[in-house]
């Protein structure tokens, strides 16, 4: 009797043996055939042909480009955004050379001269795989862009930061990281105006001084946009502003640029003659009498952020800044 219960004792462990061994096959063959899936879809995206529609025509991209230029600041900030480092980008207008916000990232990234004109023969000797470029900047120069590279171009500059994100992001192949990207900004933006309640009712004005000039910005300009999303209020001046985004003032109509909080910014590009507007102006009796200068809220802000950059980046490190000063505590 007890050598028959040895063996059934050897014969269940002889089952439960085979049964491991054939779970661990399994395991394996599970495994083999997902890393031969990874494998598969990396080659597929990699030879992936994809053809851009954009504001030059049509370009096809093969795969996902690893050299690219940026020719504009804003798609500067949109390739790194989307986790790209440019091979080579055109300089930002204030900084050296790029803007603060931006600089640490660009470590390495050749520069390829201004937005206006771009090194032609640098860009080339850079072997780019896509151009990202301006019909406003590039247009006359795009067909020597394309013989060079890929070349897909934004239509225009001004206000139009979400829909060149958008394009850029399908010329590198990233249109799901780009699409989450944009929507997280808005969600950020909802969060705000929940926040801000009446305050939103508060009439808002955005001023900027520069060399010899000074600008009061209406709606459709980088920060004018996003206030108009946020659903802040704007002054009569810039609600009876028709056919233009801007009003160059004399110092006699500072009072047309008043409004319960004021931004103003400078447009310094290193000659100090920016500064030296501001100076002129915020120390002049019309400035300091001024409801909102009056009644400390009037907001001296950076430039590149609120203005000259014009990218994903400083939409959002302006919303941040916008935050602070309606005291409304963003959790994204």
């Amino acid at each position: 009797m007890k050598k028959k219960n040895n063996w059934i004792s050897l014969i269940i462990c002889a089952v439960v043996l085979a049964i491991v061994a054939t779970g661990c096959g399994a395991k394996n063959n599970t495994a083999n055939n997902s890393s031969n899936a990874g494998a598969e879809e990396t080659e597929q995206a990699a030879n992936d042909t994809r053809i851009v529609k954009h504001a030059m025509g049509e370009t096809e991209i093969k795969g996902t480009p690893k050299r690219v230029i940026v020719l504009t600041n804003e798609s500067t900030e949109a390739v790194l955004a989307l986790g790209v480092k440019p091979v080579g980008a055109v300089k930002s207008f204030t900084g050296n050379p790029w803007y603060p916000h931006i600089e640490a990232e660009m470590e390495g990234v050749e520069v390829l001269g201004e937005e206006s004109q771009p090194d032609l023969e640098l860009i080339a000797s850079l072997q780019p795989d896509l151009i990202i470029a301006n019909k406003m900047r590039q247009e006359k120069i795009y067909e020597q862009l394309k013989a060079i590279a890929p070349t897909v171009v934004s239509e225009t500059l001004r206000g139009e930061w979400k829909n060149n994100f958008k394009l850029y992001a399908e010329a590198l192949g990233k249109t799901a990281e780009g699409d989450k990207l944009i929507a997280d900004f808005d969600a950020r933006i909802e969060e705000f105006k929940a926040q801000a309640g009446n305050k939103l009712k508060e009439t808002v004005s955005f001023v900027r001084f520069m060399g010899g000039k000074t600008r009061v910005y209406h709606t459709d300009t980088f920060s004018g946009i996003i206030a108009s999303q946020i659903g802040l209020a704007r002054n009569e001046m810039t609600l009876n502003a028709k056919d233009t985004f801007v009003d160059e003032i004399t110092k006699e109509r500072l009072p047309e640029a008043d409004a319960h909080r004021i931004f103003y910014f400078t447009y310094e590009t290193g000659d100090g003659k920016g500064d030296e507007q501001e100076k002129e102006w915020t120390n002049d009796p019309l400035w300091q009498g001024l409801s909102a200068v009056k009644e400390g809220r009037a907001y001296r802000v950076n430039d590149a952020i609120w203005n000259t950059a014009g990218g994903i980046k400083a939409a959002n490190l302006m919303l941040d800044e916008l935050a602070e000063f309606y005291e409304i505590k963003l959790t994204k």
